[in-house]
């Protein structure tokens, strides 16, 4: 199994960015720190810690030992926002869930699919309504501590692809590949909100497209902010977005915050080697009120390797669907998730 986890990640090109992030793990001197890297890149769920300071008691009479549980650091790990945290600049880190579907199939293929000028798209005819997908994500430290010894600066990168490797007649073609390049600025907060720790804040730019010409062509820019909450094998990711306009007349999709929507919250849960995560987009219009939501589980299979069951509901599963509302279903594995 260990095998095929590894076949995975060389097929799907992550490899040498885990191996790179593993080769800077092995680099930390600090015990507890090496351990929690491999974890954190390996993506295994370690029971809460406890931290043990002894305290000499007056007198010379005896110690005290005196424990502290660190819990619900998880963001800080995958983000690096503690100084004991922190593994320097230029390595490839895990960023979104990786995972390969082999089938996914959807209640409503998109045969026809039209932009805001309400141009057919040719080559969606014919599709078959079980494909496969998969999704690789990472990212890279460009600038640490850019405020005293807070404040990094990072790239990211996705790729989402739908490949209808069923469809024989038409020679298994690769229906969208979705890139999804960006950049964000990470500041550290730790501050109590409501039961949980508001840990982060992001100020970020995306760009997201398709990479095809008209009439099939979609790409839009974005300008987010993004806040972090965590709580006990709990995270909570709320991200508000605001579209860059395009020129009007190369604006194919300029009503894609109507469909896609114009936010996105994301939970995600943590226990016992799994990981569900629930994500939901909205409008934030009530005419029309649009939107999607996805569930992905992730759960043990053997080592680090995990089955990943997915369910999308709603518009925009993939970029040439934003305005195409189908439910979704895909099972498949996974290496990597969002914590």
């Amino acid at each position: 199994m260990k095998r095929a986890a590894f076949a995975l990640m060389l097929a799907t090109g992550v490899g040498a960015a885990y191996g790179d992030t593993l080769e800077a793990c092995k680099r930390i001197v600090d015990d507890a720190r090496r351990l929690a890297c491999y974890d954190e890149v390996l993506g295994r769920v370690a029971p809460p810690a406890d931290t043990l300071t002894m305290e000499q008691g007056s007198g010379g009479t005896g110690s005290r030992v005196k424990a502290r549980e660190t819990r619900g650091a998880s963001l800080s790990l995958r983000w690096e926002l503690a100084p004991e945290h922190k593994r320097g600049t230029f390595l490839f880190r895990p960023y979104k869930p990786v995972y390969m579907l082999p089938l996914r199939w959807s209640d409503s293929p998109n045969r026809n699919p039209r932009g805001f000028t309400e141009r057919n798209t040719p080559e969606g005819q014919g599709l078959k309504p079980v494909e496969a997908k998969f999704q690789i994500s990472f990212k890279v430290k460009l600038l640490e501590s850019v405020v005293g010894d807070n404040g990094d600066l990072w790239f990211g990168f996705t790729q989402q692809a739908n490949w209808q490797v069923y469809d024989k007649g038409d020679s298994a073609p690769f229906r969208e590949s979705v890139y999804e390049p960006e950049f964000m600025a990470v500041w550290r907060t730790d501050i109590p909100v409501l039961g949980l720790r508001w840990r982060m804040v992001s100020l970020g730019f995306n760009h997201q497209s398709n990479g095809k010409t008209e009439p099939a062509s979609r790409s839009w820019n974005r300008i987010y902010a993004e806040f972090g909450l965590e709580g006990e094998n709990f995270a909570l990711l709320v991200k508000p977005w605001v579209r860059v306009p395009e020129e009007e007349g190369n604006d194919d999709n300029r009503d894609i915050q109507d469909y896609i929507g114009r936010g996105e919250v994301t939970g995600i849960w943590k226990r016992g080697g799994h990981v569900v995560s629930l994500g939901l987009r909205h409008s934030l219009r009530a005419h029309p009120s649009r939107g999607a939501a996805k569930l992905d589980w992730a759960f043990p299979i053997r080592g680090y390797f995990k089955g990943h069951l997915q369910v999308f509901t709603g518009y925009g599963e993939t970029l040439i669907d934003y305005n195409h509302r189908q439910t979704v279903f895909g099972i498949g594995v996974s290496l990597a998730q969002w914590l």
